[in-house]
């Protein structure tokens, strides 16, 4: 069924391309995930030993007093090794004034990466009570480096981010398994294989 709201239809189109652009920014998460591990180690889907693979797309971060993020990617990591590849995509969809990304401005962001693996993680996703996620199997924090446009090799911002199968935050409504430092926490469509 189609709706169409307005004399033109414009906010269908709208909602049509969001949908669009999310659903190919998820399926090339998935196919950079696969082939990253593949091809890491001629076939076999692990970096280091046992290690654990993850795509995700969270279109909407936030919670802080100012500023959202949407954000996507993929890797690998090692639990017992403490080790971690990853890399995505970011956007500020609305600007951020506090933390280690304040500056980022709505439409700004290119790309994170991610060497950086964090055992644990406390965070906060707004007013609610902080908390703490370990790594495991189903949750990865890690330390990313976020790069705008012109930025080179060099991020313009460093801040802590955890991404998960399942809501790290249950005292906050809704399903949050997705945060970046100083901006909150999100929704995300995730896979996480072991």
């Amino acid at each position: 069924m189609i709706i169409r709201h307005g004399r033109d239809g414009r906010r269908f189109r709208r909602v049509s391309s969001r949908v669009i652009v999310l659903g190919a920014i998820a399926l090339g998460a998935i196919a950079l995930a696969a082939g990253t591990a593949n091809a890491s180690t001629g076939g076999q889907a692990t970096y280091y030993g046992r290690s654990t693979s993850f795509a995700f797309v969270s279109p909407h971060i936030a919670g802080a007093p100012t500023g959202s993020v949407a954000m996507t990617g993929t890797g690998s990591y090692d639990v017992s090794a403490a080790t971690l590849r990853a890399r995505g995509l970011f956007r500020c969809t609305d600007s951020v004034g506090q933390g280690p990304l304040s500056g980022c401005m709505t439409g700004q962001g290119v790309r994170w990466s991610s060497t950086t693996f964090n055992a644990t993680q406390k965070f906060v996703c707004a007013t609610d009570a902080p908390k703490t996620v370990p790594s495991d199997g189903h949750t990865v924090a890690f330390k990313a480096g976020f790069f705008r446009a012109g930025d080179g090799a060099t991020p313009s911002f460093t801040a802590n981010v955890i991404v998960a199968d399942h809501d790290i935050a249950p005292d906050v409504p809704g399903v949050q398994n997705t945060w970046i430092q100083g901006v909150g926490c999100g929704s995300a469509l995730q896979f996480f294989v072991n």
